[in-house]
């Protein structure tokens, strides 16, 4: 068999492999858009319906209307494991701090309030291998941590039953990830492009205050070959916080 036949085959799973990457990474951003674009007109559909409502006077004068409801969530994040849903990198564990915003802005949809969602993480702790294969593979068990910062300025919840004590929801944010050096790869990038998604519970301990128990979750990020390598991982994770609710 001559040598030159695995260098070929090589390059050619490189090459395959970065094109559907970029592909994915594109089809996931303007799915998020779309979603983002259908529930905002969805919203606007049911206002036009039901006008009556969204001039619901929030007193006897009938002079104001009724405030929209919006969250500030405190939250923090901690990963125990890796998927392979989107990436195969493994090792790595992340951990987060910051502060979410939710806003009651596109009516309702499958029996859910949906909520716009936007987040910022001024925390962000990679801890990952000191050396790591192209596509994100350990290649030593020595350890370091990585400072980071996050923001997610597109996103959506869907949530059931908003009026009551315990409010089951889905979440999906997009934006992205930035760290102090080149991670999962020495020859990658500094900024990521990041899509999360997961499911949970808020469960309401006053009218106003509230716990946010998000029970699975999945934090991707990746570079989506902005530079010649594209390491990506997948961290399962479990996501905690306490809710502050405006307006209703």
């Amino acid at each position: 068999m001559p040598n030159h036949r695995f260098p070929v085959f090589a390059t050619s799973f490189i090459q395959s492999h970065r094109y559907f990457a970029t592909k994915f990474s594109r089809f996931c951003s303007v799915l998020m858009i779309g979603l983002c674009l259908y529930f905002s007109v969805a919203g606007r559909s049911q206002e036009t319906r039901t006008p009556s409502e969204s001039t619901l006077p929030v007193n006897a004068t009938g002079q104001e209307r009724q405030p929209v409801e919006s969250e500030l969530i405190f939250e923090g994040l901690a990963s125990y494991g890796n998927y392979r849903i989107f990436a195969a990198g493994t090792g790595s564990k992340l951990y987060t701090g910051g502060v979410e915003y939710d806003r009651h802005s596109w009516g309702s949809f499958l029996g859910a309030r949906v909520d716009y969602v936007a987040e910022i993480l001024p925390l962000v702790l990679l801890d990952t291998p000191t050396k790591s294969y192209p596509w994100g593979y350990p290649e030593t068990t020595a350890r370091h941590i990585v400072p980071g910062l996050g923001i997610s300025p597109i996103g959506f919840r869907m949530m059931w039953r908003p009026q009551k004590a315990i409010r089951p929801y889905i979440t999906a944010k997009g934006g992205m990830i930035g760290f102090t050096e080149k991670v999962l790869a020495t020859n990658a990038s500094y900024e990521s492009f990041s899509l999360q998604s997961g499911f949970g519970v808020q469960v309401m301990m006053k009218k106003r205050i509230g716990l946010r128990l998000g029970l699975w979750g999945d934090y991707h990020f990746s570079n989506a070959f902005v530079v010649p390598v594209n390491p990506g991982i997948d961290v399962m994770n479990a996501n905690l916080g306490l809710s502050y609710h405006f307006g209703g």
